[in-house]
């Protein structure tokens, strides 16, 4: 399986923020932000693996500078790290005042997928070739973002031994 560059793998779009868009702040529900993250990263890692993805974690969604109606926000995503059925995907959200022009990095986000074959399985996927150096960057620091999500996984294995399930009707 032939390795694979960053570009192959990017997505891009923008849009408007919208009054229904926006919190009792005016500026862009984080819910809603995260919606599209979620969105536009699952066509990153179906584009470089080229099988259903599905979401395995939202690593982390940073928000950096509030969104607000007069803005337009550009998602831009695409794969930055590859395991052997696993892929992570980068988002840089850029918020764009559309009457200054002054643009801003509003948030970042960093998502784990794992590729699917045809009988719902873990697949392989190919490897990933950073060629930027944003991409190089990225890909530099993913494998401690790697271990930091097993790290993570494996105590929220052990939390949720601890929870009860209750039913709310009882």
């Amino acid at each position: 399986m032939d390795a694979k560059t960053c570009n192959d793998s990017k997505v891009v779009r923008s849009s408007r923020i919208f009054p229904n868009d926006v919190n009792n702040h005016h500026t862009l529900f984080g819910g809603k932000l995260m919606s599209d993250v979620d969105m536009i990263a699952s066509i990153s890692a179906t584009r470089h693996s080229r099988k259903e993805c599905v979401t395995a974690s939202t690593d982390s969604v940073d928000f950096l500078s509030p969104i607000t109606p007069q803005d337009s926000v550009c998602f831009e995503s695409f794969v930055t790290w590859t395991g052997r059925t696993s892929v992570e995907v980068f988002v840089k959200i850029i918020a764009e005042n559309l009457i200054t022009g002054d643009r801003k990095i509003a948030a970042t986000a960093f998502l784990t997928f794992v590729a699917l074959d045809d009988n719902g399985k873990p697949a392989a996927v190919p490897g990933i070739i950073p060629e930027t150096e944003e991409e190089k960057k990225l890909h530099e620091t993913a494998l401690k973002r790697a271990e930091e999500r097993k790290v993570h996984r494996q105590n929220s294995k052990e939390l949720a031994a601890h929870l009860t399930i209750n039913k709310p009707w009882e």
